[in-house]
């Protein structure tokens, strides 16, 4: 204000300045204090006077009027201008200037060296530093000023593929667009770099951090608006047209399965498309964007259960005792719950399981609409599911193939070609199935618990069993039938050891006496061999002489026995001369008989004695006939 009122004093005081200088002289020349004289001042210095004056105060009017005419500004800000003079006063409801209206203009002025004549005395004009977003990041614009958004609107559209040009506030202000110019928060953001703002226009607010959604996720879209939307060549869409907004409805998942609908790209609610991995610069006041898992995740139902057994162990004596201990089993960090408790046969049995289940990228809507979100649907749908399917199994009826067993052994019976002896029954699901029949259980608890993800959209890939927390009452009498033909099978070892330590023992010492063996094999073989030669020879004596029998009997019949006696004894005599020199030691020289009394002769009487000093042989006879002989040897 004092600059406008020095530069008019300058103005008009150049203008007026000679006449004053005039009259001054004028009136100076008939003063009583100038003595009567003349002045001194002549025309022409007069008129160098007014000159002077006028150039000086002309001067420092034109000083004064570029010097408010000029502005340098700095190479990072802008200047925003306040219009206080020679305007006109502001539309109702309007708090930026357009052009010469009062007030906050929306011309801003950049960096650099300007000349706007009375650009410093008809407004107040004030510099800012431009507005940086970090890289990474993002920062949310609303309007001060604008046209009022609709009834129920929250969001101005966003006008994100044209922000150069409706960042400047004339053309925000002034555009024809219906859906830009809008006041209040706006779905636009301000992405990373330096943006020439007039704050007098938008709100800017602090940096915020993009949003990442990393490899293995989709991104799932809650608008709040109804929008363009520009997320570069991910996801595109124009401003919706009137009667586009319909809700899609998904019946993909069978009879029962949740139902909420999904809303096309654009428009108010959970969008039917996903953002792929990526960076976004999404406005998290207008979209709410949830990251979905789309890998494979195993949700392990484990501990929470007192866990009992009993350890069993044999003595030398061959007696088992049992030894029972207990343990708290900890739910694991990180697992979906608990292990599920089964009652079957009375007991309960804590069976710890893996589910794996997948979402697929176009099932991720569908799930958030409906459910909320994976937690969710672990908390809500599968984990109930699971334990439901799993406790179910008490009871039911179960087809199985099983090894028929050998009472004796314990052991499965085989066929003659080696293969187990199988059988096939439908009976009700034993506790010790759990362990001896978890494929088959696995399976039954698997049909059950699919349709119920499928109803959330989630695949369930498979269903697997852990090892069973067992009650120590089960396992008992298999473990002690299992130990006694252990015992069994240890004692025939034993025997069948010792028996091979006797082998050993014996063929050691066979081995040490095997020449001795060998002698004696031998002759045995020598003995065998003269056995059977005496053998044939007997043989063929005895049928030589049957047949020489045959032939003496065939003579006897013809000539009579004693001529063949007498011809044979012939035979003899020729075939054995040497016979007839023995002749002699056979039949006696001398004969003695004796009427067998005593004295009459032979041994006892004194003939007898000289027939026994006479030499030769003595043959000696009684009465009844009988003759008995011996030979004597002659006295030499």
């Amino acid at each position: 204000m004092g600059i406008i009122f020095g530069i008019v004093f300058c103005v008009l005081f150049a203008a007026v300045a000679p006449f004053i200088i005039t009259k001054v002289i004028q009136r100076g020349s008939s003063d009583s204090d100038f003595g009567g004289r003349p002045p001194k001042l002549t025309e022409a210095t007069l008129k160098i006077v007014n000159v002077a004056v006028r150039v000086i105060f002309g001067g420092i009017a034109i000083g004064l009027v570029v010097g408010t005419s000029l502005i340098i500004v700095g190479d990072s800000q802008i200047a925003l201008l306040k219009r206080v003079y020679f305007a006109t006063d502001l539309p109702s409801g309007r708090i930026i200037g357009i052009e010469s209206q009062k007030g906050k203009k929306a011309e801003t002025i950049g960096p650099g060296f300007h000349f706007i004549l009375g650009l410093n005395v008809l407004n107040d004009v004030e510099k800012v530093e431009m507005i940086t977003v970090s890289p990474g990041h993002y920062r949310t614009l609303s309007a001060r000023d604008g046209k009022s958004l609709p009834p129920g609107v929250t969001y101005a559209p966003a006008f994100q593929s044209q922000l150069n040009t409706f960042l400047e506030a004339d053309v925000f202000l002034t555009t024809a667009e219906k859906q830009i110019g809008f006041k209040g928060p706006q779905a636009t953001v301000l992405l990373p770099g330096t943006w020439r703002v007039n704050t007098y226009l938008w709100d800017v607010s602090d940096d915020r951090k993009a949003t990442d959604i990393p490899q293995g996720f989709v991104g799932v879209v809650k608008s709040n608006a109804l929008t363009a939307v520009n997320f570069g060549s991910a996801m595109t869409a124009s401003f919706p047209e009137s009667g586009k907004c319909v809700a899609i409805e998904d019946n993909s998942h069978g009879v029962g399965a949740l139902s909420s609908p999904l809303m096309p790209v654009g428009c108010i609610g959970i969008w039917n498309e996903v953002l792929p991995p990526g960076k976004y610069y999404v406005n998290h006041d207008v979209f709410t964007v949830t990251s979905v898992d789309t890998r494979v995740q195993a949700w392990e139902y484990k501990g929470g259960y007192l866990s009992r057994s009993v350890d069993l162990s044999v003595d030398a004596k061959g007696e088992i005792t049992q030894e029972p201990r207990s343990v708290e089993v900890a739910v694991p960090k990180g697992a979906a719950d608990e292990a599920v408790g089964i009652k079957i046969e009375g007991y309960t049995i804590h069976q710890s399981l893996r589910v794996l289940v997948q979402v697929t990228p176009q099932n991720a809507p569908f799930i958030v609409a409906s459910v909320g979100g994976m937690e969710e649907v672990e908390n809500r749908i599968i984990t109930p599911a699971v334990q439901s399917a799993v406790r179910d199994l008490s009871g039911q009826f179960i087809t199985v193939t099983e090894a028929v067993i050998d009472r004796q052994t314990g052991k499965p019976m085989l066929d003659p070609q080696g293969n187990a002896v199988t059988r096939e029954s439908r009976r009700p699901v034993a506790p010790l199935d759990l362990i001896e029949r978890r494929g088959v259980l696995q399976a039954v608890a698997e049909e059950q618990i699919k349709p119920e993800g499928e109803k959330a959209g989630v695949t369930i890939r498979e269903v697997r069993f852990l090892q069973p927390d067992m009650p120590p009452e089960v396992l008992i009498p298999r473990k002690r039938q299992q130990l006694a033909f252990e015992m069994i099978e240890t004692l025939k070892k034993e025997q069948q050891a010792q028996l091979e330590r006797i082998a050993k023992a014996n063929a050691e010492a066979t081995a040490e006496q095997q020449p001795a063996l060998v002698e004696a094999q031998q002759a045995v073989k020598i003995a065998e061999q003269y056995k059977q030669k005496q053998q044939l020879r007997g043989e063929a004596d005895r049928k030589y002489l049957e047949q020489v029998a045959a032939g003496q009997e065939a003579q006897a019949d013809v000539l009579g026995k004693d001529l063949v006696a007498r011809l044979k004894m012939m035979e003899l005599i020729l075939d054995k001369p040497e016979a007839l020199a023995n002749l002699g030691k056979v039949v006696p020289n001398i004969v003695v008989m004796n009427g067998g009394e005593k004295g009459s002769g032979g041994f006892g009487s004194l003939e007898g004695l000289a027939a026994v000093l006479s030499g030769g042989s003595v043959m000696s006879g009684n009465r009844s006939g009988s003759v008995t002989g011996k030979p004597l040897k002659s006295a030499e």
